[in-house]
């Protein structure tokens, strides 16, 4: 007898959703604003790395790390943040994209911190001058920003966070059963080149941060 596996699991609807999770609380979609109040803004003065989602004009989703010294995504007013871009890969999935299709997410944390800060809104690509030079570190400004208009933020319960040990010192101990880039690198591409090519390159890119 033959027996059928699924390839894929089951699709739910919307209402199948929600009647497995319930409904959420009023007081927790209040909690939603459309500007950054006083709260998020010192919560991004003090953060040093968030993450970008971004999704191009057919839906295909990207989402970027991003990071520098904490305060690095400007608040230019209640309702626009300024992201710098610094170099890198130069691909640039999240430059391409926001041409496309503006809306975009944001996911904005602080060390030690288990609550996190989303951030919601309308993005494009400045080269002002004005926007830029508030964004120079070691004596460098930045060719590029996103500017971004706020249209929603709020507050993030800690639980992920909790559930993961994302502080946890111990929870360092699990990179060390992790392949290096190199090693990694060395097998995606193929080729002859050795694993200790690619980190001399890693290494030589991360020295040039900024």
């Amino acid at each position: 007898m033959t027996t059928h596996v699924r390839t894929r699991p089951r699709r739910l609807s919307l209402d199948e959703v929600r009647a497995l999770i319930g409904e959420p609380e009023p007081m927790l979609e209040n909690k939603k604003i459309d500007h950054i109040d006083r709260f998020a803004r010192m919560f991004i003065a003090h953060s040093p790395f968030m993450s970008l989602a971004t999704a191009d004009a057919a839906g295909r989703a990207d989402c970027s790390p991003r990071g520098d010294y904490p305060g690095f995504v400007k608040v230019l007013d209640e309702n626009l943040l300024a992201i710098p871009d610094r170099p890198g890969n130069r691909i640039a999935d999240s430059l391409c994209n926001i041409v496309e299709n503006p809306e975009v997410g944001m996911l904005f944390l602080v060390p030690g911190m288990r609550e996190t800060l989303r951030v919601n809104g309308r993005a494009y690509p400045t080269d002002e001058p004005d926007v830029l030079v508030r964004m120079r570190t070691e004596a460098k400004a930045p060719a590029l920003a996103i500017v971004v208009e706020v249209t929603e933020a709020y507050f993030h319960c800690g639980r992920a966070l909790l559930r993961s040990r994302m502080w946890d010192p111990a929870s360092q101990a699990l990179a060390d059963e992790l392949p290096t880039a190199g090693e990694i690198a060395a097998a995606q591409f193929g080729g002859d080149i050795a694993p200790e090519q690619f980190e001399a390159v890693l290494e030589a890119s991360y020295r040039k941060l900024f």
